[in-house]
């Protein structure tokens, strides 16, 4: 295996592909029949060969986790729009300096929920502590969804401790790079959104859900109809910020309409601290 460090900022074959297939019909490039089939990429992006893109996305994450012993994971979700209190405080002092009305308000907001931040990274310091402690077999390794945000925060605590963490991106047009501390080695970049999210839960041994939005409620929810349906081994579903979640979802208004059962309330947990996450997973597994 290759362990030279990659750069995270440079461009990928799959941001290439992306392209292409958005392009695709507009300038379709010349078919080319010299070139062997699997290293074709206009071939390989055709309709036709759909199922074959997605059985390449579902391998090569899982046998190269595989590989470097990627066991068990601890899942962050979370908002790519949350930025750190530093980063936050210099928007607010700029946009208050320029005396931008609209920047300030948003300045504010951001301010106000870059705790977020520093509670994502802090959950991730947690657990990769923990691991440290453990034999390679029994660590837990935190993994997100590789972007800014939440997510970088998470892989930035990870990276602290000195721990691997995984980053599981999506290639997007204009959107999501990949934060600088994923592990090199261990960044995956995805063009389906459904594979990406059955690699989430592929090792997952709990997962922590910060404030978000639709692609934070995406995953969330998923994963609860998972559960819930038996498709998927319980884990922990832990969501940060109680405030947040209980204000965005009636949780039991569904029961009261009966569109849910009452023990589906027991499906997740709501936390305010990072040591009360981390504790909710120590004692569900009893470690």
């Amino acid at each position: 295996m290759d362990d030279t460090p990659q750069k995270l900022n440079e461009r990928r074959l799959a941001d290439a592909w992306v392209e292409l297939q958005h392009t695709a019909e507009a300038t379709p490039p010349p078919p080319d029949a010299t070139l062997l089939a699997f290293a074709d990429p206009e071939f390989l992006m055709r309709r036709e060969t759909r199922g074959i893109r997605f059985e390449l996305e579902l391998l090569k994450p899982d046998l190269e986790q595989q590989a470097q012993g990627i066991e068990n994971t601890v899942v962050i979700y979370g908002s790519a729009r949350v930025i750190e209190p530093q980063a936050a405080e210099a928007a607010l002092a700029q946009a208050r300096a320029d005396g931008n009305a609209r920047a300030i308000a948003v300045a504010e907001r951001q301010l106000r929920n870059s705790h977020y931040y520093e509670q994502a990274r802090l959950v991730a310091r947690l657990v990769a502590g923990y691991g440290a402690q453990r034999p390679h077999e029994e660590r837990l390794f935190i993994c997100t969804g590789g972007g800014p945000g939440i997510m970088e925060a998470a892989n930035r605590g990870a990276h602290e401790m000195g721990a691997r963490s995984v980053g599981l991106n999506i290639a997007l047009p204009h959107e999501q790079h990949s934060n600088p501390y994923v592990t090199p080695s261990l960044c995956f970049t995805f063009h389906y959104f459904a594979l990406r999210k059955m690699h989430f839960m592929m090792r997952a041994k709990a997962l922590v859900v910060f404030p978000g939005g639709f692609g934070t409620l995406d995953e969330l929810f998923e994963v609860i109809t998972l559960v819930q349906t038996k498709k998927a081994k319980p884990v922990p579903i832990i969501l940060f910020g109680s405030d947040y979640w209980k204000r965005l979802c009636n949780f039991q208004m569904l029961v009261e309409e009966g569109a849910i059962s009452p023990e589906d309330l027991n499906l997740f947990t709501f936390v305010d601290d990072p040591q009360a996450a981390w504790e909710t997973i120590r004692a569900f597994y009893k470690l």
